[in-house]
């Protein structure tokens, strides 16, 4: 039955495999439900084509004689893609997300062979490229938590240079998706750097963490800990106006 004109997308159905970089290459999808080809029959498929709307296998889409080639190894997928005349990208439907995610390429099975001979002649090459490689993320990355560090000490002169430290550590973890790693956390924005601060003091410095677990929303647990979080703020920006007083003593005696 035809979803009426206006009516939403049941939730988790696919959209359309359209793919931004795919150049124009065949959009292969591994499909989460069992399919069947609309030409043959056959099924259900592990891969299928979308052609006008509806599911055919490989074969009836003319790539039946391409292998797959998993994701993860660049340079071979690459190589693969250069040798091969026709290839195709296989995707998956990531519910969570929302979209299709590439999960690998069809190539013709003499071209995969022509691109594996290849990356085993510079294997050597290419793996010393990658310790350098490494070595060189490495030290940005040091240098990089040390200037976030040095900008949350500027900006909280009373957060302890530890904290401060491992708040950086944290923040500008490579590939965590964090704070310090967005483009207002590279270019060191006081809204990014204390945005980290925040989230640090927020699960160290309050009881947030057991409000989640008990069972208290995420945003009511911020409510209710909004005022914990500015205090402690607040005196890492301003130390010098929190003057301790030595028991026994009253100030201004000598």
């Amino acid at each position: 039955m035809a979803r009426p004109a206006g009516a939403r997308r049941p939730v988790g159905e696919p959209r359309s495999p359209t793919l931004p970089g795919a150049g124009g290459a065949p959009v292969v999808v591994q499909p989460q439900r069992r399919k069947h080809c609309a030409a043959c029959r056959q099924g259900p498929l592990a891969l299928l084509v979308l052609e006008d709307g509806v599911p055919r296998c490989l074969d009836c889409a003319d790539l039946g004689h391409l292998v797959f080639l998993p994701r993860g190894d660049a340079a071979l997928t690459r190589r693969a893609r250069e040798e091969s005349a026709l290839s195709a990208v296989v995707v998956r439907f990531a519910r969570r997300r929302g979209r299709y995610e590439r999960q690998g390429l069809l190539v013709e099975e003499a071209a995969l062979a022509r691109a594996e001979e290849r990356c085993l002649a510079d294997a050597e090459v290419r793996q010393r490229r990658r310790v350098r490689d490494a070595r060189r993320r490495v030290a940005e990355d040091e240098r990089f938590v040390a200037e976030f560090a040095a900008e949350i000490g500027r900006l909280f002169p009373g957060c302890p240079d530890g904290r401060a430290r491992a708040v950086a550590g944290h923040a500008a973890l490579r590939g965590s998706g964090r704070v310090g790693r967005s483009a207002a956390g590279r270019a060191l924005s006081e809204a990014a750097v204390t945005s980290a601060v925040m989230a640090s003091v927020r699960h160290l410095d309050t009881p947030y963490d057991r409000l989640l677990m008990s069972g208290v929303p995420r945003r009511q647990a911020r409510e209710r800990i909004a005022g914990a979080v500015e205090r402690v703020l607040q005196e890492w920006r301003e130390p010098a106006a929190r003057e301790v007083v030595e028991p026994g003593r009253e100030q201004g005696e000598e």
